[in-house]
């Protein structure tokens, strides 16, 4: 009797472990861009452990009627940052290494992709 109600115990977890979602992956640390703004100051932002494998168009650099792309790009993040010349991750690419990957003013982006 002790064994069956162990097993329907030891059941039970399992079922409720599997129930419980898993949560997200992300790239842990700092991803850093600069742009230019209405103001036409440059500024410096920043996304904080992003999701990884998902594409992240830049809010600021979205239009690309309304602004220039994002430049400078410094990836201080975990994983690879892939950064896109175009929104929705498309148009040309470069890949930058975790920790110190970085581009200078040349390097343009609209969206970026972490691995």
């Amino acid at each position: 009797m002790r064994l069956r109600r162990a097993s329907v115990a030891a059941l039970g977890a399992f079922t409720l472990l599997l129930a419980v979602p898993q949560s997200a992956s992300a790239a842990i640390g700092e991803f850093q861009y600069s742009y230019v703004g209405l103001d036409g100051k440059t500024h410096i932002h920043a996304l904080i452990d992003p999701e990884s494998r998902e594409c992240i168009t830049l809010p600021e650099v979205a239009d690309p009627n309304a602004s220039e792309p994002a430049f400078s790009p410094r990836n201080r993040t975990n994983a690879t940052a892939t950064v896109f010349t175009e929104a929705e991750c498309e148009g040309d690419f470069f890949s930058l290494r975790p920790i110190t990957g970085y581009g200078t003013s040349k390097l343009k982006l609209r969206s970026v992709v972490f691995s």
